[in-house]
């Protein structure tokens, strides 16, 4: 007869096994509720949150309030990530990883509404109008013209670019074939290099269907205006000028290059290599060897808004250099990264003691710039605004390890495409878990510009989701 030990060993093992069997299911079962939550919550998003198949940025849990860059109550979808193209974009993920139909025609309505607030010189602003009163004002191509409507393509914050993204990679996965989605994506990238992009290389942060015959200069280095007003005088239209304003740089950058991948044309990598040429034109000379926020049509650094003043930039030279190595991946030519060391020792140079750095350096003299609450410029950071980031993480020792391994290693031959890693199971559980009854995932945010508590729905982390699902799935042999 058995001991009492070897009956508590036994009934020990049967546990430890029963539950090795049943972590052995739950994985199996994973991708198949990886699914099903992907399908649940793009029918909420389609069924019950979406305006004319496109989105805003946060919504209260019940949906009755809405906002992007504002409070929303008309018929409006916004287009700066995280609205539309965002979440578009995770649709198509989702569907080349599954081939479910009803990711694709997610992305189909995502795609036509933005078609719908497409300007005619072919990029987007920040939102787009469904309003019959507030949609005349606007110059959709679609609609019928009228001379009193605002074209106004606009590449701040990523606007334009990211809906230039989502619908070149929704043409590619409808392998060409609807002639809606691929006019929309060769009307926006014609506006973008044709429009956008000026002789000298670069690009403002607005275009429209008209060039300033300003704009048409050739090529020129940057350099230190003689005088600078220390008083802010006026917009002065700094937004038809060539910027580098909120990451311009590899936001344009990433465009140009996934429409090289995608339709093979050798003029989307000129359009690039033509940026990156400005880029190194645009870099500071010695003692400041960076990069502005926005220039003149003569090259030097200009005021913008009435917190921006000219000066070197933190933010845009980060930009910057991650943007040339970028390009340096991609040809191999090193021209690339020659300018990139002195740049990141004068980065580095411009660390604060607490290991910040400032967005703004006063030109020459390298001192930190700052603006008061009344909008005075001052060295002192005692009163700042707090609507603008005027200080900032350095990246300047993360960037110099990057450089480092690039200068290290063998000119790469050819560019590889970044494939995305496979998501920890238990965060795909989590996300899974996390997915109410109706479909929303909720966060504990209120909403900013109705300054109301939360739950809210948060299109970022809705767009975070989604892509953790699509990733998984991909990496998934269980579809």
């Amino acid at each position: 007869m058995p001991t009492p030990s070897v009956f508590r060993f036994t009934l020990l093992g049967l546990i430890s096994l029963s539950a090795v069997g049943g972590a052995r299911q739950a994985a199996a079962d994973l991708p198949q509720d990886a699914l099903a939550a992907a399908k649940k919550a793009t029918r909420f998003l389609t069924e019950k949150v979406s305006t004319h198949g496109g989105y805003l940025w946060r919504y209260s849990a019940d949906l009755s309030r809405r906002e992007g860059e504002g409070v929303v109550e008309m018929e409006t979808i916004w287009v700066q990530p995280p609205g539309t193209p965002s979440i578009g974009e995770a649709f198509v993920r989702l569907y080349e990883a599954t081939g479910d139909d009803q990711f694709l025609q997610a992305a189909r309505d995502a795609a036509e509404a933005l078609r719908q607030g497409q300007m005619r010189s072919g990029g987007w602003q920040a939102m787009v109008e469904f309003d019959p009163q507030r949609r005349a004002k606007w110059a959709y191509r679609v609609d019928p013209p009228n001379s009193k409507q605002k074209d106004q393509s606009s590449l701040d914050d990523d606007k334009t670019q990211s809906a230039i993204r989502f619908i070149v990679q929704l043409d590619r996965a409808l392998e060409f074939q609807d002639a809606q989605v691929h006019q929309t994506a060769m009307d926006a990238l014609s506006g973008l290099i044709e429009k956008g992009q000026y002789p000298n290389g670069g690009f403002p942060q607005v275009w429209q269907d008209e060039r300033l015959p300003q704009a048409n200069q050739p090529p020129r280095a940057a350099s230190f205006p003689e005088t600078w007003s220390r008083t802010y005088q006026g917009h002065n239209e700094y937004w038809r000028r060539c910027t580098l304003n909120d990451n311009l740089a590899g936001d344009v950058m990433e465009t140009l290059f996934l429409a090289e991948d995608v339709y093979g044309d050798p003029k989307y990598r000129a359009a690039a290599l033509k940026l990156a040429d400005w880029l190194l034109l645009a870099q500071m000379p010695e003692p400041q060897p960076a990069w502005a926020q926005q220039y003149s049509f003569d090259m030097q650094p200009i005021w913008a808004r009435k917190f921006e003043p000219p000066a070197i930039t933190t933010s845009e030279s980060f930009d910057v250099i991650n943007t040339l190595m970028t390009v340096y991946e991609r040809t191999g030519d090193k021209k690339y990264l020659a300018p990139l060391p002195k740049a990141i020792q004068y980065l580095k140079r411009c660390e604060l003691p607490d290991g910040q750095v400032a967005r703004f350096y006063e030109l020459e003299t390298n001192r930190p710039l700052y603006f008061d609450r009344e909008y005075q410029l001052t060295y002192d950071d005692g009163d700042l605004p707090t609507h603008y980031g005027f200080k900032l993480s350095s990246k300047a020792d993360k960037l110099e390890t990057r450089y480092q391994k690039l200068a290290e290693q063998p000119a790469p031959a050819k560019a590889t495409s970044k494939q995305s890693k496979k998501p920890r199971d238990r965060d795909v559980q989590r996300v899974i878990e996390a997915l109410d009854d109706r479909g929303a995932w909720l966060s504990k945010d209120g909403l900013r510009y109705h300054k109301t508590p939360g739950p809210t729905i948060d299109m970022a982390d809705v767009r975070k989701n989604l892509n953790l699902l699509a990733d998984y799935l991909a990496h998934s042999s269980d579809r």
